[in-house]
């Protein structure tokens, strides 16, 4: 069992900088995938980046490739997103998620990121 904790979110102008922060509590982080996703008003929740348990290889959605970096620091059992160039379309409730396979077991309950244009 793996509990997530999200935070950092908040109110941003665009083309402002976030960094989100997800701690984990439980076994094993450091052998975890781990990702972010976000749910924007009316619409159903998307991919927005992952990283492997070792660091390498993230990879992102494309509406966010170059803007939003995804790291971890498994000592600190704590996997990041630092979000960049914020726009409008980015406003959403961001979720991180853990999984040992290709898809998530554990969700945190989310952190709110507005940007206003």
């Amino acid at each position: 069992q793996v509990q997530l904790v999200e935070s950092g979110g908040g109110l941003v102008q665009a083309g402002g900088s976030l960094r989100l922060s997800c701690a984990a509590a439980g076994r094993s982080f450091s052998r975890y995938r781990m990702w972010w996703f976000r749910q924007a008003p009316g619409k159903e929740r998307e991919f927005v980046a992952a990283i492997s348990w070792s660091g390498e290889s993230p990879y992102y959605a494309d509406s966010v490739k170059g803007r939003f970096t995804i790291s971890r620091d498994n000592a600190k059992n704590t996997v990041y997103l630092q979000m960049n160039s914020l726009k409008a379309e980015d406003t959403a409730v961001y979720y991180c998620a853990s999984g040992l396979m290709g898809s998530p077991d554990y969700w945190g309950q989310g952190t709110q990121v507005i940007v206003s244009s």
